[in-house]
This record gives C-alpha cells, sequence and structure tokens, in this order.
C-alpha cells in the first residue's frame, strides 16, 4: 500500500505511522527524519539542507523532490510505504505522481487547542531522543530521562504560541494539497482528536475495506 499522511505539525502522524509500521512492517518515511540523519553525516545532500534549515527556510522542492524519488524507488519500499511530512506543496504532489500512484491520503484533524495541549506537554531528552508526555507517557523520576538519565528538555518549537503559529501556516500552506487529493478522490479525513489507538484504528477498519491490508 501507498499512504500519505497529511496534518497540522503535533497531530501524531508520526506515532500513528510508527503503530502501522509494527504491526505490518509497511516503511515509515519521514522527509524531516532524513534529512536530520542526513545533516549529522554530514553528507552532500545534509550540507545542502543545513543551509536552508538554519536560516529558518523551508528546502526547496526540487531538493525534497530528489530524496524521496531515491527513497521510494530504493528496495524497501518495493511494497509500499507510509510519506510522511511529504507532500507539502502542489508541485510535490504532482510530481509524486509521476514517481508513484498513491492508494489513500489520510487528513488527520483535530482542533488547535487540543494540538496546543499534547505538544505543549512534550519533553524530549537530547541525548538519546526518548519523548515523553507530562499527560500520558510521563518519565518515572519528573524531568529525567527513563533511558539514560539525562534532563529532559521541551524543545522551543513545543512552546504554545509557537504551536498556534505553525497551525496557522499549515492551514494555509497545505489548502492546495488537500484539494488535490480531494479531487483525485484519494483523501479520507480522520478525527485525530481522539486517542492514538482510536485512530489507527479507524485507519487499519478503512485499509481492510479497500483491500490493502488483511484483517488479522
Amino acid at each position: 500500500m501507498k499512504l500519505v499522511f497529511i496534518g497540522p505539525p503535533g497531530i501524531g502522524k508520526g506515532t500513528y505511522a510508527k503503530m502501522l509500521n509494527q504491526r505490518y512492517g509497511i516503511p515509515h518515511i519521514s522527509t524531516g527524519d532524513i534529512f536530520r540523519e542526513e545533516i549529522a553525516k554530514g553528507t552532500e545532500l545534509g550540507l545542502k539542507v543545513k543551509q536552508y534549515v538554519e536560516k529558518g527556510l523551508l528546502v526547496p522542492d526540487e531538493v525534497v523532490i530528489e530524496v524521496v524519488k531515491k527513497v521510494l524507488q530504493s528496495p524497501m519500499c518495493s511494497k509500499g510505504f507510509i510519506l510522511d511530512g511529504f507532500p507539502r506543496t502542489l508541485r510535490q504532489a504532482e510530481e509524486l505522481d509521476k514517481i508513484v500512484k498513491i492508494d489513500v491520503a489520510f487528513l488527520f484533524e483535530a482542533p488547535v487547542e487540543v494540538i496546543v495541549e499534547r505538544v505543549s506537554g512534550r519533553l524530549v531528552c537530547p541525548k538519546c531522543g526518548a519523548i515523553y508526555n507530562i499527560s500520558w507517557k510521563p518519565p518515572k523520576t519528573p524531568g529525567i530521562c527513563d533511558v539514560c538519565g539525562t534532563p529532559l528538555i521541551r524543545r522551543k518549537d513545543d512552546e504554545p504560541e509557537v504551536v498556534r503559529e505553525r497551525y496557522k501556516i499549515y492551514k494555509q500552506t497545505f489548502a492546495p494539497v488537500i484539494e488535490y487529493y480531494r479531487g483525485k478522490g484519494v483523501l479520507i479525513e480522520i478525527d485525530a482528536a481522539r486517542d492514538a489507538t482510536l485512530v489507527v484504528a479507524d485507519v487499519e477498519r478503512i485499509l481492510i475495506e479497500k483491500g490493502l491490508i488483511v484483517k488479522t
């Protein structure tokens, strides 16, 4: 199956994709993860991407498309994938269609205050990358990583005012992409204001109905 996950920052796309990956082995392709990995490795692509990230600019379409095309054409994605963080623009959506045919584009939605509450409670370990949430996944010792004992931090991107601004930008920039997939008849909207297990259950039900996965 070839899926696209669309939704504002903090809606839970990565969580849903990882849950489906664990159950069905579908590769979770996050452009953000790919870029961070390349930057950490200091590759040619990483250095190119870093120039834009450090200036707070979006990585140009041609660079993103090149990266995604390379990943989707690799053996890892021969039986399908979940794209998270791509496409972000109408051009990217159109170019993706030239690479592969998308089965379903899932649009995850929730009120902005629900997202703010989720994200502002998030704590991250700066050493090992473990993620916690003070509401539903708190560390055993407040403020300390369970895995490596490092003091946890809240990322600047997770501050409530930043989350609201990112949500506003998402609404503006993603409208053409959403309408593009709606026009193609592959867009399905999912209520993501609920617990992640219920959201993923909805996704699974739809994929089973479409014959993309077999009920287990």
